[in-house]
Formats: structure tokens, sequence, C-alpha cells
């Protein structure tokens, strides 16, 4: 991951470069000969994905100066919206990349605290997966944390609730329900530890407008205050990702024609052909 971009272009190079005197170890080392184990943690993955997607965007910017200077607005999907937010002018990289390595160490912390973890549930609606929660919380955390198109929706939880809503989840029709290969529940009261360790990080780092639309996360509306931002970014750790939300206000307030998918993977492409079959959407991969 990383490694072609760093190879081939120069001002990707740089930021791996920048990003390893930040951070104080070799990112692109890590990104693209491991160990997988290592770098599948949260404290490490977060920077990463930060950095690779933010390297895939110089790609862009040297193939398609025109789409990256027209671009009308932007969002990204948990730690992305730190990406969309620097891409749009209102974080700069060197705080960004501090602010993602700070809140993946405090989610990791908040993780090893408790037990818990995430559930893919595909092929039923909120409102039926919302009731499954209810059904299987008894006295532990269990909530929708991320609602990313139709039919694809991501609960989280302590690991016990996790573990009683995936056979209920199957009894009650879905059509495929996956426990995630990751740290803790993200998006719950659970990941309330990291917020004030983030809060305090984000209090010493310059936010300013966005200079293009920003979708936030916690509310799928865009925001030009600062404090607003910031307010934000702290919640977002403890609230749902309303994915679907976000794009369905992007496409309706903007008419858009095209997008691009900024990173490693295609993940976000496929839940928008799930949102909006036809609209055009390229992926410029890390």
């Amino acid at each position: 991951m990383g490694a072609a971009l760093a190879e081939s272009l120069p001002a990707a190079r740089e930021l791996f470069d920048r990003s390893a005197e930040i951070l104080g170890y070799d990112l692109l080392e890590l990104c693209s000969a491991g160990p997988a184990e290592k770098l599948n943690s949260t404290v490490h993955s977060q920077p990463a994905l930060f950095v690779c997607s933010l390297a895939a965007l110089e790609q862009l910017k040297q193939d398609a100066p025109e789409s990256v200077e027209g671009c009308a607005a932007t969002a990204g999907l948990s730690l992305g919206e730190y990406t969309a937010l620097v891409f749009a002018g209102a974080i700069e990289f060197e705080a960004g990349l501090r602010l993602v390595q700070i809140r993946g160490q405090a989610m990791q912390e908040a993780s090893d605290a408790a037990a818990s973890g995430m559930v893919s549930i595909l092929g039923m609606e909120r409102e039926a997966i919302e009731a499954l929660c209810d059904q299987a919380r008894e006295e532990d955390v269990l909530q929708v944390a991320n609602l990313l198109c139709p039919g694809n929706i991501i609960v989280s939880g302590s690991q016990r609730a996790c573990e009683r809503v995936t056979p209920l989840a199957e009894e009650a029709g879905a059509m495929k329900v996956v426990p995630l290969a990751v740290a803790g529940a993200f998006h719950t009261p659970i990941m309330q530890p990291a917020v004030s360790r983030l809060a305090a990080a984000l209090a010493e780092v310059e936010i300013r407008s966005p200079r293009i639309p920003v979708v936030s996360n916690v509310d799928a509306l865009p925001h030009d205050d600062p404090a607003e931002i910031r307010s934000l970014l702290e919640r977002q750790v403890v609230s749902p990702v309303l994915w679907e939300q976000s794009m369905r206000w992007l496409i309706d307030e903007f008419q858009i024609e095209a997008c691009y998918e900024i990173g490693p993977g295609r993940v976000l492409r496929g839940l928008l052909k799930r949102i909006a079959r036809k609209l055009p959407c390229e992926n410029i991969e890390a």
C-alpha cells in the first residue's frame, strides 16, 4: 500500500517523508512491507490510511488537475473525514496527521479497555436492525454504528452483545452477517474515553473554514464554523456514521455528474453503486 505511488510520484514520496518525521517511524516501510498485524492495528492503520489517501490525491492532481480544481464538495468515511478536511484546506497536513495519530492511539486504548467489536449486517432495514439491537443489548452496549448504503449496516458494541446479535440477525433473515476484524466498538459510547484526549488535541490545532463543503459523518451536513467542526470531530468517535445520508445530500445538493474515490480499496465506490447506481465513480487507489 502506497509503495508504487511513492516510487513514481515525488509529491507522494514527500508526504511519506514528512510523515516519518511526525510519526517517528517509517510509515512507507510499514505500508509496503508490513508486518500486516502491525499495519492493521488501529494505532498504525489510521495514519497509514490518512497518508496513503492524500498520496493518491497527488496522483489525481497530476492526472486530472481540472477535476481537483473543479471539485464541488467532499466527504470521508470515519477517519476519511480528516483527509477530506485536509483536501478542503480546513486543516494542514502535519496537524491532520498528528490528530489522526492521537485518534488512533486513543481509540486503541479505549478498545483495549473493553472487549468489543463490530458486526456487518446485510439485507435488512435500519428499523429491523435497531429492533435486533434492542433485543440483544441487555445490559451491554450495542447500536447501529455505520449506515453505509441500502441493505448494508454495521452495528457496534460489547463483544457479548455482538455475539448475541449475530444469530438473531441470521434468524431474522439477514442476507449475510459478518463479524468484522476491528479493534473495538467504534462509533459507540465505548469510545468515550478517547474523546477527551482527541478534544485536547483538536483544541491545539488551527481549523479554518473549508474552501469547499465537507459533509460531516455525524449529521450528513457541511459546516463552515471551525468550532463546530471541532465539536463534530469529537462527537464522530461515539456517533453513527451517516454515510448513505451524506452521499444523498451531496447528490441532491450539487446534482453531481461524477465523483472520485481516493485511497486504498474500492469499498466506497461499491457503496455508491447501491446509493446511485448510474453515477460514475473513478477510483484513485493508493
